[in-house]
């Protein structure tokens, strides 16, 4: 076999375990996309972009599964999580709180987080804020996100020691949730390595 043809067999070789390996990781991203089953006290709201001050349509699918999530448990406490990103008037935090209190859920049950710029940020940030309201950190946490997301979010949650029950927003526009899913699979392979 001359080099030409040894070099691309190599490069063909290459290609092949690097497809393989995302549609491996986009496997068990979608096997996490149904979230868990679990008790929990708090609820963990991950923020995304605002546009003004309007939630994205991908915050809106957040906010309208939590919505339904905490009308059937009236007893849990949410904290919405997310800072002012460079096209928001206003944080993503105060975003899901505004929509939230509107759709009927009590403003003393939702508690806000508005610093957070990142899915670490926003599991520590909420873990403090958790502990500096009560006194005590939870040893499980409900986390709400978009479900392509809810993989992550459980490998950040566990790098804090806390048990997360993960609750998904299921993405209402397909192009978004592709992209994202595709974003998703980079995200889980350089946190991986990094």
């Amino acid at each position: 076999m001359d080099r030409k043809r040894k070099i691309l067999l190599v490069v063909v070789i290459c290609l092949a375990v690097i497809l393989a390996a995302f549609a491996v990781t986009g496997g068990v991203i979608l096997s996490h996309a149904s979230g868990d089953t679990g008790e929990f006290s708090y609820l963990l709201v991950l923020g995304t972009a605002v546009e003004g001050t309007e939630p994205s349509s991908m915050l809106r699918d957040r906010i309208e599964a939590a919505y339904t999530y905490l009308s059937a448990h009236p007893q849990v406490i949410c904290i919405v999580s997310g800072y002012q990103s460079g096209n928001g008037a206003i944080s993503e935090a105060e975003c899901m709180f505004r929509e939230l209190v509107e759709m009927g859920i009590e403003a003393d049950r939702i508690w806000m987080e508005p610093n957070a710029s990142s899915t670490v940020e926003n599991l520590e940030f909420s873990l403090k804020l958790i502990e500096e309201k009560t006194g005590a950190r939870p040893d499980t946490l409900g986390i709400l996100s978009s479900e392509f997301h809810l993989l992550r979010a459980k490998m950040f949650a566990a790098e804090q020691n806390v048990n997360c029950v993960t609750i998904p927003a299921k993405t209402t526009d397909m192009s978004t949730f592709c992209r994202y899913f595709l974003r998703e699979i980079v995200m889980v392979w350089y946190y991986s390595i990094f």
